[in-house]
């Protein structure tokens, strides 16, 4: 059995392939099949290391960026989507996979065009409220399509469409408490706030948060993940804020959390502030209150939406980022901490809304369409 996986290149595609990845070889444990050989077509890995210690070969394909404006760049990066395309051709080719499993993306578009000449099944998943364009597209001739938020199913065709929720790798899906705040260097009687601004990190939520810093500190010690390409210009610029503070040590800027780290900043946090993204999920599988800020003009207007849907759950309030002042930010975090009662009645609507098991969901569907194809 051959399985191909293909998405973009940000953590939100990648980090749900390895969660089905896994799930995968689980079930094929399970059932007593030849381990599967599985493959990952894109630009680039993400995380290289991933693929090799989840036992996946990694295949570069190269391909040009889809953009929603205008520019030169579009014509270049037409003839790389090209040159893709010929490339995933002759190696889906070579390879002659079951099934292909697509999280879309621009990155995703020359493997899945490519199968789709061969004939090869392909299964699409959908993380966000409003498909993106390569999913919409491949929606079209997909085998199976998985979507996050239910609202997502009425753009393709019912019958080929399940909700099964966001697949989540399990080495974050559990928060750590024990021993936590020591991990981190925190206070165990002062509330924490975890701030996650994505893989790159968010710049109009990390220039409000320091705008902000002196006043957060007082009452909250809070956890900020900047984005690696940021973190040497936060660390310096919130040493200067703080300067002589005696709060200072209470401000803990990351790069990057790690496994290990998230789950243990989960565990500590009272309140959540991220974007909405697929890391909406992993805040609802914590069972955490949020506050999320989608990004003001994000393709389809998707996480705007992803946003206002989880708010409809209950699990969490919305700050547009048209209304993202210091004074609304602080004074909603300094709100939400003062009302347990409304904290756990998110915490309650948030487990809720998270569907477990998606990514076994997934991966036993993989198995059946790649066994059904083998035949």
């Amino acid at each position: 059995m051959k399985i191909v996986f293909t998405g973009g290149i940000t953590g939100g595609h990648f980090f749900p392939i390895i969660a089905v990845a896994q799930q995968v070889f689980e079930v094929s444990e399970k059932r007593k099949l030849i381990e599967p050989t599985l493959y990952y077509f894109s630009n680039e890995p993400y995380k290289e290391n991933l693929l090799y210690d989840n036992h996946i070969k990694y295949v570069r394909i190269g391909s040009g960026k889809m953009r929603r404006y205008n520019s030169i760049l579009n014509v270049l990066d037409i003839f790389r989507s090209g040159i893709g395309f010929i490339k995933a051709l002759f190696k889906l080719y070579s390879i002659f996979p079951d099934v292909i499993f697509s999280k879309g993306g621009g990155d995703a578009f020359p493997t899945l065009l490519a199968a789709r000449i061969l004939g090869i099944p392909v299964f699409i998943h959908e993380s966000d409220s409003v498909p993106g364009r390569a999913n919409m597209w491949a929606g079209k001739f997909a085998y199976r399509i998985a979507v996050s938020f239910e609202e997502a199913g009425m753009y393709f065709k019912k019958e080929k469409v399940a909700y099964t929720g966001q697949p989540i790798r399990t080495e974050i899906l559990h928060p750590l408490h024990e021993g936590a705040h020591e991990y981190l260097d925190l206070k165990s009687d002062v509330p924490t706030i975890l701030i996650l601004g994505g893989s790159q990190g968010s710049e109009n939520i990390n220039e409000v948060v320091l705008s902000v810093l002196p006043e957060l500190v007082k009452s909250f010690q809070v956890i900020h993940q900047v984005g690696n390409k940021n973190i040497e210009d936060i660390k310096r610029r919130g040493a200067l804020i703080l300067n002589q503070n005696e709060n200072s040590f209470r401000y803990k800027p990351y790069g990057f959390l790690d496994d290990l780290a998230t789950r243990m900043s989960a565990g500590v946090a009272s309140i959540v502030i991220s974007r909405a993204g697929s890391t909406v999920f992993e805040i609802a599988s914590w069972g955490l209150p949020s506050i999320i800020i989608p990004i003001n003009d994000s393709n389809g207007d998707h996480q705007r939406k992803n946003a206002f849907n989880y708010a409809r759950s209950g699990a969490c309030v919305v700050i547009e980022e048209a209304n993202l002042s210091p004074h609304v930010f602080l004074s909603e975090v300094e709100r939400l901490q003062s009302l347990p009662e409304t904290r756990t009645h998110m915490t309650e609507k948030a487990k809720i809304f998270f569907k477990p098991n998606a990514a076994k969901k997934i991966a036993e569907e993989i198995v059946r369409i790649a066994e059904e194809h083998e035949k």
